[in-house]
């Protein structure tokens, strides 16, 4: 298992790129032909429903790539590297949500000394908010009788949900690069401190089973939130996971989520927790759960300014798998140190899954600077599904890449840009 106490990132596995052919080579194309080459070829199952010829994109990706082409990967030849994000890209719905949920119902959120303490950007009205909403009467460190007191949970939930109190008022405020973390996000960890590791992932996993007991479609409720009640693994996910791994790629998860509730979850879809990138809390020396965690690309233990989030996707990918230090781990790598296949559903999964050389595949969930990229598909690898249960609708009107897409540093919108500077058009839904 992972040393959590120590400050250094770190993990079991570090992986890069195998070198690609600039067409896909005859031996590949031909290869899943032969009954003696099938072990090397491992397939998609065809009894799994994917949009138009999605299946069979992300099949050539796998054999191009994986042992299919290269028989030696693993034997002297760097195995290929997939990663995807969890919540709404590997499972439906929000594991993370789930388990605070689970946590609000069972009284499991402990009493900070102060609410203003939690965050860096927490403002004085969400300090007070909860303060109000939560009490002072229980002792710092002790349960708040959340399952009972519905205000503290619902305050607690818009926080998290909408970065705002109940009232309305900015939970959140100062500068911090919206590209590299955003504070409701970071807060989560946070809003778990003096929990130990274990504690948390038998929350976890205690909210994991009731959220796949539910039946699809249901909803719960906390205060006046109403939210969806049930988590489902995805069908088609697990089975290009499994078939990933069997083709010789190495596979991960990175996710915003805290790091041991998608430990949870991830291991049932074969993936370990050297393979799970979330945020990773720093433990104190009786090995409970802080507000710091640890950072990326040169930034050090901190509150939240570096999490696995758009930019910093890449960045924990670069430093975590690649082994690429510094400020560089921000920057977009050299062919050999990407990944071939990315997958995500949402904004924040948009520059990883750019990255990827080989597929870039985007459950649409009509998030506007992803979707800009997955529709405009400038170098014809973009794989564009629609989520396999309950998809979303078509979006109305045209998504507003050339001018308010882009989430910038600063948190203003701005056009979508390629490479070369030039500006993404504006683009229609047709995957829904």
């Amino acid at each position: 298992m992972r040393n959590r106490n120590t400050l250094a990132l770190t993990l079991a596995a570090a992986a890069t790129l195998a070198a690609v052919p600039a067409a896909l080579p005859a031996t590949a194309a031909t290869a899943a032909d032969s009954p003696a080459a099938a072990a090397r070829c491992p397939q998609l199952s065809k009894k799994l429903a994917w949009h138009g010829d999605n299946r069979a994109k992300l099949q050539r990706m796998i054999d191009e790539r994986g042992r299919c082409s290269n028989p030696r990967l693993g034997h002297g030849q760097k195995r290929p590297v997939a990663a995807f994000d969890w919540d709404n890209t590997v499972a439906k719905n929000d594991v993370t949500d789930a388990t605070i949920v689970w946590s609000l119902r069972h009284d499991k959120i402990l009493r900070p000394k102060s609410w203003k303490s939690t965050s860096k950007w927490m403002t004085d009205e969400a300090d007070r908010a909860l303060t109000e909403a939560c009490g002072t009467d229980v002792p710092v460190g002790k349960p708040l009788p959340t399952s009972k007191n519905t205000a503290c949970a619902d305050e607690i939930f818009e926080v998290r949900e909408d970065g705002k109190t109940m009232s309305g008022a900015a939970a959140f405020a100062g500068e911090w690069d919206h590209r590299h973390t955003v504070p409701q996000y970071a807060w989560v960890p946070q809003l778990f401190a003096g929990h130990t590791v274990p504690e948390l992932e038998s929350y976890a996993a205690k909210a994991r089973k009731e959220a796949l007991a539910a039946p699809v479609g249901a909803t719960q409720t906390v205060g006046t939130h109403e939210l969806p009640g049930y988590v489902r693994y995805y069908d088609q996910q697990r089975d290009l996971i499994r078939t990933l791994k069997k083709a010789g790629f190495d596979v991960y998860i990175v996710s915003a989520g805290s790091e041991p509730v998608a430990e949870v979850w991830s291991k049932s879809v074969g993936i370990d927790r050297a393979h799970t990138i979330a945020i990773r809390s720093v433990l104190d020396r009786e090995g409970r759960i802080t507000t710091w965690n640890q950072g990326c690309g040169g930034v050090p233990v901190n509150k939240g300014e570096a999490i696995p989030y758009i930019d910093g996707k890449r960045c924990f990918i670069n430093q975590e798998i690649f082994k690429i230090k510094g400020k560089s781990a921000w920057e977009r790598q050299d062919w050999d140190h990407r990944i071939a296949l990315g997958g995500g559903d949402a904004d924040t999964d948009v520059t990883f899954v750019g990255d990827a050389t080989g597929a870039h595949l985007v459950l649409n969930r009509n998030k506007s600077e992803f979707m800009c990229r997955a529709y405009d598909n400038a170098d014809g690898r973009w794989v564009v599904n629609p989520m396999f249960i309950e998809p979303m609708p078509r979006k109305s009107g045209t998504y507003p890449c050339s001018t308010a897409a882009y989430n910038e540093h600063d948190g203003r919108k701005g056009p979508v840009l390629h490479d070369d500077g030039s500006v993404v058009p504006d683009q229609r839904d047709s995957v829904y």
